[in-house]
Parts: C-alpha cells; structure tokens; sequence
C-alpha cells in the first residue's frame, strides 16, 4: 500500500506517534498482565516501525 502525505501531514502524525508512543511506554511499565504487556510491547514496535519510515 502506497501513502502520500503532505509535508505537514507527515509532520502531524509523526508528532501523534511520538505522543502515543511515550504514553504505551509508561502504560507498558504499570500494567502487570504479561500479556497485555506483550500486546503493548508489539503494537509499540509496529508504531514505532511507522514513525521510523515517515522520517526516513
């Protein structure tokens, strides 16, 4: 799938990634479900693979 985004669309939501990735990692360190940790640590990863090509 092919995405084309405008230099201020890129701008946003990669400031939206970031944003939502600092709140899964303080919401990664309090829960105390292994599993729901592991989902977290997952989707974090994938999000952050997004940001990471955005800025690439």
């Amino acid at each position: 799938m092919n995405l084309e985004l405008s230099d201020d669309e890129v701008t946003a939501l990669s400031e939206l990634l970031a944003a939502r990735l600092g709140d899964m990692s303080a919401e990664i360190e309090a829960t105390d479900n292994p599993v729901f940790r592991r989902q977290l640590r997952e989707r974090r990863d994938l999000l952050s693979g997004v940001r990471k090509l955005l800025e690439g």
